[in-house]
């Protein structure tokens, strides 16, 4: 018999087989699955990277501060006469221009210590910072969303693999009484008191059962693997809490509220993220202030006199490199690209589209989960209903058997009126542990949708 999963929020059915000595409880496997699960790992990782992003925003406000050093060695011919290099100077030689071509080499040395601050940005560094800011909020909604789903997953394979278990058990059950029913059969046919051929059905009411059974503990199998998948452990069978397989959860009348769903908190801090990107295209129009600083110093192996005397040099290294002449320069400067206007308007209308994109997203998953949570509200109700249906028909089922078993004992009964009632009472077990196991399902559904585990963990 097909087990039926009401929950359905991706929710991914695993579980695993080995020998689990301790009985796992589902608040540890939620928190082992929350500790070892890799893609929840990749989040964390991107979480602490969105939080030096924001550090290195705020090092923004620092100025840049520049040392340098540089010694070369080479001639100094120069020409009067306009020139123009593409892509800037390659190389810059100072001297009165000369008569003639020479090929005189000296060392020369500059060394400088540059200092630029920007003083005043109109608001593009604490936009930048802010932006930042929010990239880390998003990024660790986003692991609370990977947290929260992954978590749902493991409860609904937790479930399942427990309602595996229950049917396994009632099939092995279901097994035992075959057994005996059979050697009751077979004593009595022996005997002649019956037809050979009644402990023949029996024989196959026996093999039956038994087909039932490895066919259940194959499907405990499956959820084993699955649930070991999700915890990151070896294939192994596990004990799990008889709790949610000997009570139901107390019934709720909790309403659908769902702002505080993961899911919406992740797409509320994309809209942010949009919104200040917006924001920081507007700023970026604006001109930016900057304060500058140069202290400079300078060293040559040629002579002053030596546009005069070309002999006036010295090809000496330490002639050269040290310090003769020295400069400094402060100063504040503006700059304002005003094309940046127009760039950044198409810019600032891209970003508002693609904010309003996300909103629509965010609304509509808001729709889906409220919906969803209705949904899961009206279910839980039929989980309950149906879960008194079964016990009532599981009594009726159990009374029907022994009453078939002792007028069957008597010869009151034919086999086929017996084998009936086993079948009746073997599927009203199945039927009531499923019904159980779908109120704590539906349950499940409802926490998935509303966004908050709680809602089924303390039920427990």
């Amino acid at each position: 018999m097909k087990l039926k999963i009401i929950a359905s929020v991706s929710l991914v059915w695993m579980l695993g087989t080995t020998g689990y000595a301790q009985i796992l409880r589902l608040e540890d496997a939620l928190q082992y699955s929350a500790d070892r699960y890799d893609k929840i790992k990749s989040k964390q990782q991107l979480v602490a990277a969105a939080e030096q992003q924001t550090a290195y925003q705020k090092q923004q406000y620092l100025p840049d501060v520049t040392l340098a050093a540089q010694q070369s060695f080479g001639t100094v011919n120069m020409l009067h006469g306009p020139m123009y290099a593409y892509g800037g100077m390659a190389s810059g030689a100072t001297s009165m221009p000369l008569a003639e071509q020479n090929w005189n080499a000296a060392f020369g040395s500059l060394y400088f210590a540059n200092v630029n601050w920007n003083v005043f940005t109109f608001g593009k560094i604490k936009n930048q910072v802010i932006l930042g800011i929010k990239k880390e909020h998003t990024a660790k909604a986003d692991l609370a969303q990977e947290i929260f789903q992954h978590q749902v997953k493991v409860s609904a394979a937790y479930l399942n693999l427990l309602a595996s278990q229950r049917i396994r058990y009632v099939q092995e059950k279901n097994l035992a009484r075959a057994q005996v029913f059979y050697e009751m059969t077979d004593a009595r046919a022996r005997s002649g008191l019956i037809a050979e051929v009644d402990a023949q059905l029996a024989r196959a009411e026996v093999s039956n059962a038994k087909s039932l059974q490895i066919k259940s503990h194959d499907r405990e199998l499956e959820f084993s693997k699955q649930l070991a998948v999700l915890l990151d452990e070896p294939f192994q069978t596990y004990r799990l809490d008889s709790l949610y397989s000997t009570s139901i959860p107390r019934k709720t009348t909790t309403g659908a509220d769902i702002q505080q769903h993961p899911l919406l908190q992740h797409q509320q801090r994309k809209i942010d993220e949009g919104q200040q990107k917006g924001m920081l295209l507007q700023v970026n129009r604006l001109p930016s202030v900057s304060a500058f600083g140069v202290l400079q110093g300078r060293g040559s192996g040629f002579s002053p006199n030596y546009a005069q005397d070309i002999s006036a040099y010295s090809a000496g290294y330490f002639k050269g490199v040290g310090i003769q002449r020295s400069n400094y320069l402060l100063g504040f400067s503006l700059s304002w690209n005003l094309t940046n206007v127009l760039r950044f308007n198409t810019s600032i209308r891209e970003q508002k589209f693609l904010t309003r994109s996300l909103q629509k997203e965010f609304d509509g998953y808001k729709k889906e989960l409220q919906a969803q949570a209705e949904l899961a509200s009206s279910q839980i109700i039929n989980a309950y209903d149906n879960f008194g249906e079964t016990q009532v028909q599981l009594t009726a089922a159990e009374m029907a058997y022994r009453q078939h078993t002792s007028l069957y004992e008597n010869g009151l009964t034919t086999l086929v009126d017996y084998t009936q009632a086993l079948y009746s009472l073997n599927r009203a077990e199945i039927e009531y542990e499923i019904a159980q196991n779908n109120v704590w399902q539906a349950l499940l559904l409802l926490a998935s949708a509303k966004g908050d585990l709680g809602i089924f963990i303390q039920h427990n």
